[in-house]
C-alpha cells in the first residue's frame, strides 16, 4: 500500500494483532449477555488496620455503578467499531463483517471469505491487500495502531 506523508507506517503484524483483539473483543461483548453484580445479603466483616482510609464502605452503591458503567462501556464500543466498520469502502466493510463480526465467525476462514463470500471470488494475494486496507484504516479509527519503529 503506497504510504502518503501524512499516514503513519504501521507494524504490521502487530497491528493486524491489535485490530483482531479488539474484534475478538467485540464479539464477546455482542454476544455474550452481560452478568449482573447482586448485593450479599449474608454479613461479612473486614478487619480495618485503624486510621481513616477515607473509603465508604457502600457495597450496593458500587454494585450499582459497575452495573451502570459496565453495560454502558460495552455498548459504546459495540457503537464505535459498527461506526467504524460501517465507513469502511464495501469490500473492507464486507470482509470485516463476514470474517469478523458475524456470531458464527470463529468457524469462518479467509479461504471461506475470498472464495465463496465474495461475489465476484477474489484471488488470495487480493484478498490480503484488502483485508491490509481494512485494518490500516480500522486502527487507526479506533486508535489502536502499532506504528512501525526503525
Amino acid at each position: 500500500m503506497q504510504q502518503l506523508d501524512f499516514l503513519p507506517e504501521l507494524d504490521r503484524k502487530k497491528t493486524q494483532k491489535a485490530v483482531e483483539s479488539a474484534l475478538s473483543k467485540y464479539r464477546l461483548y455482542k454476544y455474550l449477555s452481560f452478568e449482573d453484580r447482586e448485593a450479599s445479603i449474608t454479613a461479612s466483616y473486614e478487619g480495618s488496620e485503624g486510621g481513616r482510609s477515607n473509603r465508604t464502605s457502600d457495597q450496593t452503591g458500587s454494585i450499582a455503578a459497575y452495573n451502570i458503567d459496565g453495560q454502558a462501556e460495552r455498548k459504546a464500543f459495540c457503537e464505535r467499531v459498527e461506526r467504524v466498520v460501517k465507513r469502511l469502502p464495501r469490500m473492507e466493510r464486507c470482509l470485516i463483517e463476514e470474517r469478523y463480526m458475524g456470531s458464527d465467525s470463529e468457524y469462518i476462514t479467509d479461504y471461506n471469505i475470498y472464495n465463496q463470500r465474495f461475489n465476484p471470488p477474489v484471488s488470495e494475494f487480493t484478498y490480503y491487500k484488502i483485508k491490509w486496507k481494512a485494518f490500516y484504516k480500522f486502527a487507526l479509527a479506533l486508535d489502536i495502531q502499532v506504528i512501525k519503529t526503525n
